[in-house]
């Protein structure tokens, strides 16, 4: 590991997710836990149940009558969507009070809860998918930068220029530039947290999805979430602006049109999922 990615990971290993998140995966990595155990632990910290209970109360999920209880939201969403939901909402705590002069956090979180949003409703139209785990597949995918911009703010704004400057992907710029790309840091920084390996390695390989040898369908997704994302930053959510990789038309069997025709739902879901989150 050279020392500027050496670096950035001394940054990273300053930061835990909170002890709710650690708790809960400590129950859930014991194939003898209860639901009560679950709701236990998340009833013990006021914030995560009250952004749980916002959540499964929202049109996010829609899901008739009012659920009242931690108990009744586990037994809805299942352990795994309760295990990506309050990794979600912790990640974001974490950094919520970063401060601006680093980076626009809320900007930041606008991007990735967009990409977020937009994985999942991609999912949504591909046979077997998990678009529950996609939502926090698409959330973190650009983890990485935080950690970028507090370790190697000056490389990493350099970086970001000569992309937007040569018209280049910024991953492509980072690696010629800094020897690495956020894509990298974010998969190392999920997989020192010991998160699910399918989410590091999406991490890892949605900039280049034709080398995912696992997950090659959440990858793919997460990266047309990437793509889509990009464009509705640059103002340019169409057809013709997105820049992907042949290999995810292929594996997800989505269309340009499939992609482009989301893009008003995207936008209000993106807003109410912000509301819920950061509220």
């Amino acid at each position: 590991m050279d020392s500027i990615l050496r670096n950035v990971m001394e940054a990273a290993r300053l930061v835990s997710l909170p002890d709710v998140y650690l708790r809960l995966k400590n129950i859930l990595d014991d194939p003898d836990f209860t639901m009560a155990e679950v709701a236990v632990v998340i009833s013990q910290d006021p914030a995560t149940t009250l952004r749980l209970l916002r959540m499964v109360n929202s049109s996010f999920y829609g899901f008739k009558g009012k659920v009242e209880t931690i108990s009744r939201a586990i037994t809805l969403l299942g352990t795994q969507q309760v295990h990506d939901l309050v990794l979600a909402t912790s990640v974001a705590q974490v950094f919520k009070g970063l401060s601006p002069d680093l980076m626009d956090m809320r900007k930041f979180w606008q991007s990735s809860v967009y990409c977020a949003v937009t994985s999942r409703m991609l999912a949504s139209l591909v046979a077997g998918c998990d678009k529950e785990r996609l939502f926090v597949a698409g959330l973190l995918r650009d983890i990485g930068h935080l950690f970028m911009y507090q370790a190697i703010p000056d490389l990493s704004e350099q970086a970001l220029l000569a992309a937007r400057e040569a018209g280049e992907p910024l991953h492509t710029i980072e690696r010629t530039l800094i020897g690495f790309d956020y894509a990298k840091v974010g998969a190392e920084v999920l997989r020192t947290w010991s998160l699910p390996e399918s989410l590091w390695l999406i991490t890892m390989f949605h900039v280049e999805p034709e080398k995912a040898e696992k997950y090659p369908l959440e990858t793919a997704l997460v990266h047309l979430g990437s793509v889509l994302t990009q464009a509705e930053e640059n103002g340019v959510f169409n057809e013709g602006s997105l820049t992907v990789q042949n290999s995810a038309w292929t594996v997800t069997g989505l269309s340009p049109e499939d992609c482009t025709a989301l893009h008003g739902k995207i936008e209000v879901e993106t807003g109410a999922v912000m509301d819920l989150f950061f509220a």
